[in-house]
């Protein structure tokens, strides 16, 4: 998927972007087709497979004077062990040339489109069916990426500053921070996360979309029973709340005694993560993330629990 937006934001941040996508496998190689990597003149994110091609691609981009569409034999070009072929395309962005590309589907090549190429545009415009990122006759077409999922993030502790740590990686979602003052957060926040400080969190769970990810990590048994009365009032797509079985059996009872049905309470998952990867906060939001990914492949398949 081409993201956009990301683009967006890295022309606006750094002005004259690079980015390089896989075009075409051709073997063995270390990323797929669409896998790209954004390189400006003193930084890059993203990650076509690492190692020399990524080097030696993120190096030659700052040079580039106009797109270009390279192959590489990696093993007796760049001395890797993967024995197959990559082609490259690299082209330059303004935040002009990013905030013009579509919205749906990017094409793009030198001469007339092939029909290809207009082919999988009618199917994508008038069908709704996207084609899969793919080089069509030398042009490069990629469907681009759908709104990004929204997760919230309920307290900024050392579970909370894990799980951001490991979830801001996840392609496609966007994280939205919430604690109760502004020096409860780290001093270094991932550029895609939004930090919201807030003396009352459970205010803001009306603003949240109503498909939204919550994970509920604060550091007060109130501000967590508050949250899950909020969230269960406005609804969202899935809710974890971190604790032991005995405080969640206590919240079921409050929830209750609030006013929720047993069958809404039994939405939010209590514990979360995975037991057998311990309680170091890392661990919790190593198990934490694998079953969010999960929920988001699957678009609606619920965190599972901790026994």
């Amino acid at each position: 998927m081409f993201d956009r937006a990301g683009l967006i934001a890295a022309c606006e941040a750094h002005g004259r972007v690079i980015r390089v996508v896989v075009a075409a496998v051709h073997g063995s190689t270390p990323r797929e087709v669409g896998a790209a990597m954004l390189v400006w003149a003193d930084g890059q994110s993203g990650t076509i497979g690492g190692g020399a091609l990524e080097y030696q691609l993120a190096k030659s981009a700052r040079h580039l004077h106009k797109d270009s569409l390279s192959r590489h034999a990696l093993g007796p070009d760049m001395g890797q062990c993967c024995g197959g072929a990559v082609e490259v395309l690299s082209e330059i962005y303004d935040l002009k040339r990013a905030q013009a590309l579509p919205e749906d589907v990017i094409a793009r090549g030198s001469g007339d489109m092939p029909l290809g190429v207009t082919r999988l545009l009618r199917a994508a415009r008038g069908q709704g069916t996207l084609p899969l990122a793919q080089l069509v006759d030398g042009w490069m077409v990629e469907p681009v990426a759908a709104t990004p999922h929204h997760l919230w993030v309920w307290g900024a502790g050392h579970v909370g500053r894990a799980l951001v740590d490991v979830v801001h990686k996840m392609p496609g979602v966007a994280i939205t921070w919430v604690d109760t003052a502004p020096d409860r957060f780290p001093a270094d926040v991932p550029q895609a996360v939004t930090c919201v400080p807030a003396a009352d969190p459970a205010v803001l769970a009306p603003h949240a979309p109503r498909d939204a990810h919550h994970l509920i990590l604060t550091y007060s048994h109130d501000l967590d029973l508050a949250l899950c009365y909020a969230l269960l009032s406005h609804g969202f797509d899935t809710c974890g709340l971190i604790g032991s079985a005995t405080k969640w059996a206590r919240f079921r009872k409050r929830l209750a005694a609030l006013g929720h049905t047993p069958a809404q309470i039994a939405r939010i998952i209590c514990p979360i993560g995975d037991p057998a990867l311990g309680k170091h906060p890392h661990m919790i939001a190593v198990g934490v993330a694998h079953r969010l990914a999960l929920s988001l492949q699957s678009e609606k398949r619920p965190m599972e629990r901790r026994a």
